[in-house]
C-alpha cells in the first residue's frame, strides 16, 4: 500500500526524535554512572564524553532538515490530534534550542559536570568555599541562557518556564504569599502542642536490613524491577532511559530509618510515572512527563498521602517489626504514625515535615530568584542561607553540609526545579482528593497493602496522557479544576489536628 505523502513525512519525523532520544540517552546514562559507580579518577573524561554527547544531540534536533520537516508537517491538515501534538511542542521545543550555540551547550555541561564533582568534594570537606568558584561560573551561564530564551518580567522566568510551562515570578509569588501565612498558623498550632516522637527512627537500623525493606515497598508499590533497578547515590534521584529502563536511588544512614524508607518512596513515586508513560511515544513529546511538577505530584502523593497515612502504617508497621524486632518492640502502630509525621522545624529539606518542608522550598525560591537577578552572588549564599533559616524556621545552620549544600541541584545546573516541589505537593493533594472520591474503599485497600487501584487510576489520569496537557489543564482533566491549594491546607488540618488535637 503507498503511504501518503503526510504518514511518510510523520515516519521521518519519528525516527529523527528516536535518534536524537537515543544520543541523550546514552548520554544519561553516563550521567547514572557518574553518580552511582564512577571511580573518582574518571570524573575529568566523563565530563568530556557527556559534553560531546550533548553537543551532537542538540547539533541534530537544531538541524535545518528537523526545522524544515517541523514546518512541514505543522502545515499539514491530516494529522491525528496526537501527531499534531508532538509536531508542535518539538517545534517548541527546537524553536528553543536553536537559541543555544553548540559552544554554549558544550561550555554548560562541562561546567555542570565540574560542578558537580566540586560540589561532591565541598561536601565531603563541608566547605562551601570548594564548589563556590564552579558554582559561580555555572550561574553565569544560567543568566546567559535565560537571556538567550528571553523573558518579559524577570530572567527568573525564563528557567522557570523549562520546569513547568507558564510558571514564572509573579505566578510564585502569588502562590508563595498566599500558602505563607496559614501554614505558619498550623506550625504554630502545632507547637502550642505536646510535640509526640519520633526517637524510635534514631536508633540503630542496619544497613542491609533497611535495603531489603526498601526493596520490598517498591516492588509492593508497583515498581516493576524487570524495568528499573535501586542503587545507591549521595542524593536520591530517579533516572530514565525510556519506560521500561526507570532507575531509582535512596541513601540510607544507619541512625534514621526514616532517611531512607520515604525517599524510596518519594523516588517510587517519579519511577512509577515513567513507567507508566506509553512505550509508542519513546523520543516524542508524548511519550515525556507533564512537567516536573506534576512529576513532583506523583512522588509526593506516594511519599505523603500513602506513605505517611494511617492506614499504610498499619499494613506496613507489623512488616517493619520482622525486619527490626529489637528496634521496635516497644513501639506502637499509633506511636509510629505519629513519630513519622512529627512536626518541627528542621535542617535538611528532603528530611522534612509537611508543614515545614515549603519554608525549605521558599528559601531555595526566593535565593534563586536573587542570583539570576543579580541581587546575590554565589559568595553570598552562605551568609543569606543561614539567615533565613533562622527567619523562616527558628533555626541555627551549623555547617555547609547541613545548609546550603544540601541539595544536588545547583551542581546539575537545575535552577527553577525547587519551586515544582511545592506546586507538586499541592497538586498532589487535589488528586489524591478526587482519587479518594473516585475509588471506593481507597483506605481500605491500603491498609490492607493494595495500592494497584490507585497506580491504575493514576495511569489512566495522568501517565499515559504524556506532555498532551501543561499542569493547569491536567489538573481540569484529573481533578476538573485549576489547582485549589485549599485541598492541601484541609489535608494538613484534616491530619494534624487528629496528631496533635488542637
Amino acid at each position: 500500500m503507498t503511504q501518503t505523502p503526510s504518514v511518510k513525512l510523520y515516519q521521518q519525523y519519528i525516527d529523527t526524535m528516536r535518534k536524537i532520544a537515543d544520543i541523550r540517552y546514552a548520554s544519561a546514562l553516563l550521567q547514572w554512572d557518574q553518580e552511582t559507580y564512577l571511580p573518582p579518577k574518571g570524573a575529568v573524561i566523563r565530563g568530556q564524553q557527556i559534553a560531546t554527547l550533548s553537543e551532537i544531540a542538540h547539533q541534530y534536533f537544531t538541524d535545518d532538515t528537523l526545522g524544515g520537516l517541523l514546518q512541514e508537517l505543522n502545515g499539514r491538515n491530516d494529522l491525528s490530534v496526537a501527531e499534531k501534538k508532538n509536531v508542535s511542542l518539538t517545534w517548541e521545543d527546537y524553536s528553543k534550542q536553536k537559541k543555544f550555540s553548540p559552544a554554549f551547550v558544550r561550555e554548560l555541561t562541562e561546567t555542570i559536570n565540574k560542578s558537580f564533582h566540586s560540589w561532591l568534594e565541598a561536601r565531603k570537606a563541608n566547605d562551601f568555599g570548594l564548589f563556590a568558584g564552579d558554582l559561580s561560573k555555572l550561574i553565569v551561564l544560567k543568566k546567559q541562557e535565560a537571556q538567550l530564551l528571553g523573558y518579559e518580567r524577570h530572567p527568573y522566568d525564563a528557567l522557570l518556564n523549562d520546569y513547568d510551562k507558564g510558571s514564572n515570578v509573579q505566578l510564585l509569588d502569588g502562590v508563595f504569599n498566599t500558602i505563607r501565612q496559614p501554614l505558619k498558623d498550623i506550625l504554630n498550632q502545632i507547637q502550642s502542642r505536646p510535640q509526640v516522637s519520633n526517637a524510635f527512627l534514631h536508633r540503630h537500623y542496619p544497613k542491609d536490613k533497611q535495603w531489603a525493606f526498601g526493596m520490598q515497598v517498591l516492588k509492593d508499590l508497583g515498581y516493576d524491577l524487570e524495568a528499573g533497578r535501586q542503587d545507591v547515590s549521595e542524593h536520591p534521584f530517579t533516572i530514565n532511559f525510556n519506560s521500561r529502563d526507570v532507575r531509582v536511588t535512596t541513601r540510607i544512614d544507619e541512625n534514621d530509618l526514616g532517611n531512607m524508607v520515604w525517599s524510596c518512596i518519594h523516588e517510587t513515586g517519579h519511577a512509577l510515572y515513567e513507567q507508566g508513560l506509553p512505550d509508542e511515544a519513546y523520543g516524542l513529546p508524548l511519550g515525556e512527563a507533564a512537567s516536573l511538577t506534576i512529576h513532583e505530584s506523583q512522588s509526593r502523593l506516594w511519599e505523603n498521602h500513602v506513605g505517611r497515612s494511617k492506614a499504610f502504617c498499619e499494613h506496613y508497621f507489623p512488616i517493619l517489626q520482622q525486619y527490626f524486632p529489637e528496634q521496635l518492640k516497644d513501639v506502637t502502630v499509633e506511636t509510629f504514625y505519629h513519630g513519622i509525621n512529627q512536626v518541627a522545624p528542621s535542617l535538611i529539606r528532603t528530611e522534612a515535615d509537611e508543614v515545614t518542608y515549603h519554608f525549605h522550598v521558599m528559601i531555595r525560591y526566593e535565593l534563586e530568584k536573587q542570583l539570576l537577578g543579580n541581587t546575590l552572588s554565589a559568595n553570598d549564599i552562605p551568609a543569606w542561607w543561614n539567615e533565613h533559616y533562622h527567619q523562616y524556621l527558628g533555626v541555627q545552620v551549623p555547617d555547609a553540609k547541613r545548609g546550603c549544600l544540601q541539595d544536588v541541584h545547583w551542581s546539575h545546573g537545575s535552577f527553577g526545579y525547587f519551586p515544582t516541589y511545592s506546586l507538586g505537593s499541592f497538586y498532589a493533594a487535589q488528586f489524591y482528593a478526587k482519587a479518594s472520591a473516585t475509588i471506593d474503599g481507597l483506605e481500605n485497600q491500603i491498609q490492607r497493602g493494595e495500592t494497584g487501584a490507585l497506580l491504575q487510576w493514576l495511569r489512566t489520569r495522568v501517565h499515559q496522557h504524556g506532555r498532551m496537557y501543561t499542569s493547569e489543564q491536567l489538573s481540569e482533566q484529573v481533578s476538573g479544576e485549576v489547582l485549589d491549594i485549599q485541598h492541601f491546607l484541609g489535608y494538613l488540618l484534616d491530619k494534624y489536628r487528629d496528631i496533635y488535637k488542637f
